[in-house]
């Protein structure tokens, strides 16, 4: 399948298409973005390096292979404690503005209420971004120029590979850290490697599940279902199993393949690349045959 229209080169995205699309697989990165904008870092009361702790890291560069395997590759630019693309577009704290807002907020979620809306109130170690009240009209301006063209664009995506192959794995590439997998433990039991989240079954069809899990675990990886990860805003809107479009969200813990003190990756980075490279292709292969559209039945 070949791109038509082709899509629009934003700066708040990276966007690679393979050249033909040969497998209804879409990869997508929202939180993997490091480039911070001069007049945010002047409003924050953090470091750029507590900033940084919220970013799923390499992310981005762990699933660089999808376009050479016939997958287009989404990411965003934009950080995650900038813009949070997993996020409903107006969940949000209305404490964190000043002035009118736009509409009314969706603040009564457990998200918002954790200080983790579209336009995050808390960095990762729980300080507050903002030296005091954020513009309310940095809500539309902050939609207009990140979240939007993200979610345009992987619409687009998803879209595309639905009319072309009857159906769509959306897999949203994710990373999480090493202190919520018990990972410091000593016993090997108690690390979890991999999260999976399917939206507790309503977001991807099983046997999707059952095949990326199958393939970690025979590579020795610890995997875990929709705990503590069960997926956020991407989940919940791309995940439509009965209409033939499935999503999966793919926890990696970030010790397997960096120094998160230092921000930096480890050696076996490459390793682990090519580790995720695989289940690419075993996913492309798996979507292949259970996306394949099914002939209607006799009447």
């Amino acid at each position: 399948m070949d791109f038509l229209p082709v899509l629009p080169d934003h700066e708040a995205l990276d966007c690679r298409l393979p050249a033909h699309q040969t497998v209804p697989v879409v990869v997508a990165s929202p939180h993997s973005g490091s480039t911070y904008p001069a007049a945010f870092l002047e409003q924050a009361a953090v470091s750029l390096a507590a900033l940084r702790r919220a970013e799923d890291a390499f992310v981005d560069e762990l699933f660089a292979a999808a376009p050479s395997l016939g997958m287009p590759f989404l990411a965003a630019r934009f950080p995650r404690s900038y813009v949070d693309a997993n996020r409903e577009p107006y969940e949000l704290d209305p404490g964190m503005f000043e002035g009118p807002l736009p509409r009314p907020l969706n603040h009564r979620t457990t998200r918002v209420a954790a200080g983790l809306g579209m336009i995050p109130r808390v960095a990762a170690s729980g300080e507050a971004i903002y030296r005091g009240r954020v513009p309310a009209e940095t809500i539309e301006h902050r939609l207009e120029t990140c979240w939007r063209p993200y979610h345009q664009t992987l619409s687009l995506l998803v879209e595309n590979t639905y009319s072309s192959f009857g159906g769509a794995l959306l897999i949203d590439a994710h990373s999480m850290p090493s202190s919520v997998s018990s990972l410091g433990s000593r016993d090997r039991d108690q690390r979890v490697d991999i999260v999976l989240g399917d939206n507790h079954g309503e977001a991807c069809a099983p046997e999707l599940v059952a095949a990326a899990e199958r393939w970690f675990r025979a590579r020795g990886l610890h995997v875990l279902r929709n705990q503590p990860y069960a997926g956020g805003f991407t989940t919940q809107r791309y995940g439509r199993p009965a209409l033939a479009r499935h999503t999966l969200q793919i926890e990696i813990n970030r010790a397997l393949y960096m120094d998160e003190a230092r921000h930096e990756k480890l050696p076996v980075a490459g390793v682990f690349a090519r580790l995720i490279t695989g289940l690419l292709e075993e996913m492309g292969q798996q979507a292949r045959e259970t996306l394949r559209p099914r002939p209607l039945a006799a009447e």
